[in-house]
């Protein structure tokens, strides 16, 4: 996989990627039933990239041991866990008797023999590298510690075309790993993976400089309740880089803000993105009797996006070009032509895919020019349809159902 055309991403081939990705953050490390289940709902879904750890992960929803550990040694009690007191045990808990200059080798296998599970599934396999919600003592290893580990992950894992690196997610949650530290990780990849896969820094609060030349790609968290997907192009202008929204908040019912967005909501954030010429990617977190959360464990789907991601995939990938960049008209809350074409001029004459989200109108107006014909389609982006509205040029009008959710796309015929 390759960034192509600046702001998108292709497959050394030349085939196009459209990366509609969902974070699962230690399905890897769930049990054998538990593996199989995801990879299952994932080959019927419309996800081709999936993040994931290779460390295991503390925190909320998420307090049960893994089933193997990256490096030799026994974990403290985690019987004595709760949603009230799990603070308390990050770091380095009492007990951990981790030896951190010995790898476990079968750690290392599992993950690859999922690495190979999710290649037959066409999934890019995004593997976070880092994090910090940790009770094993992992996120707080010495600079020594920290390098043989990523010698080892690189030699491991670089041989799989589907790998992505992730450096880490919410990597300014990691207090004791500064810049300088990151930076040394980063060269460490750029000099040992001979592939050059794709790579990104994810961010909790503060975003990392995503114009460091060896990030690939932006990897964004959002930092704003309502509001991200709408800055995706002027992200694009700061960075001159794809803008993957990896973590624009999740569809579920959880407590917390960022993971009880509707499906409604988390549709229109994809929606969104990609006519402002970016990625919005997926996740679940709906409160299970069983405990098992998506975003987390896997499992199965629950909510209401994922087929209307799907829909919304299967548009785009009916576009011609690489993939869209916004284009201004003020009469539209925003509109997406493509990008990618030769010559680059002629661009915003052969395709627009027009998006009113929360806005209701019920016509829309159009002004182009007299010689060029356009093949109209009336979207229901929630309903998931397409009314066929004929072919038209010049100055036309469209009648609209007045209703949410709706978007027009123009072809030209």
């Amino acid at each position: 996989m390759r960034v192509a055309g600046t702001y998108h991403f292709a497959y050394e081939d030349g085939s196009r990627y459209i990366p509609v990705g969902t974070t699962c953050y230690v399905w890897n490390l769930q049990s054998a039933a538990l593996q199989e289940e995801t990879l299952k709902t994932l080959a019927a879904s419309p996800f081709n990239k999936i993040r994931f750890c290779i460390f295991p992960k503390h925190y909320i929803y998420n307090f049960n041991e893994p089933i193997s550990y990256p490096y030799e040694g026994t974990p403290c009690d985690s019987s004595v866990l709760t949603k009230d007191n799990f603070k308390e045990f990050q770091g380095k808990a009492p007990g951990n008797n981790f030896n951190y200059k010995k790898l476990n080798p079968l750690h290392f296998q599992l993950i690859e023999e999922n690495i190979q599970k999710l290649e037959k599934l066409g999934i890019e396999a995004d593997i976070i590298v880092m994090h910090p919600y940790d009770r094993w003592g992992f996120s707080t290893m010495s600079k020594e510690e920290d390098d043989l580990y990523w010698h080892y992950v690189i030699a491991r894992f670089a041989s799989y075309h589907n790998v992505w690196w992730s450096l880490a997610n919410e990597f300014d949650l990691m207090r004791e790993k500064s810049i300088a530290d990151w930076e040394r990780y980063a060269s460490i990849l750029c000099e040992h993976d001979p592939y050059a896969h794709l790579r990104s820094i994810h961010n909790c609060h503060a975003f990392y400089d995503h114009k460091r030349p060896w990030i690939t790609h932006c990897s964004i968290q959002r930092t704003d309740n309502y509001r991200t997907a709408e800055y995706t192009d002027a992200w694009r202008q700061q960075y001159g880089k794809p803008v993957v929204l990896d973590e624009i908040a999740y569809e579920g019912n959880i407590p917390n803000t960022w993971g009880n967005i509707s499906g409604k909501e988390l549709t229109r954030r994809f929606w969104e993105a990609a006519l402002r010429g970016g990625y919005a990617q997926h996740s679940e977190t709906y409160i299970s009797d069983d405990d098992i959360l998506w975003w987390s464990h896997g499992g199965i789907l629950k909510g209401d996006s994922p087929e209307r991601i799907a829909f919304l995939k299967d548009i785009l990938s009916q576009a011609p070009g690489l993939g869209l960049t916004r284009f201004n008209n003020p009469s539209i809350p925003v509109c997406g032509v493509v990008e990618g074409v030769e010559p680059p001029q002629t661009q915003a004459k052969i395709y627009y895919l027009c998006y009113f989200g929360n806005n209701r109108p019920t016509s829309v107006r159009f002004a182009i020019d007299e010689d060029t014909a356009y093949q109209v389609d009336v979207i229901d982006t929630w309903e998931m349809t397409i009314q066929d509205c004929g072919v038209h040029n010049g100055a036309f009008e469209i009648a609209l159902p007045g209703k949410e959710y709706i978007a027009v796309r123009l072809r030209r015929k």
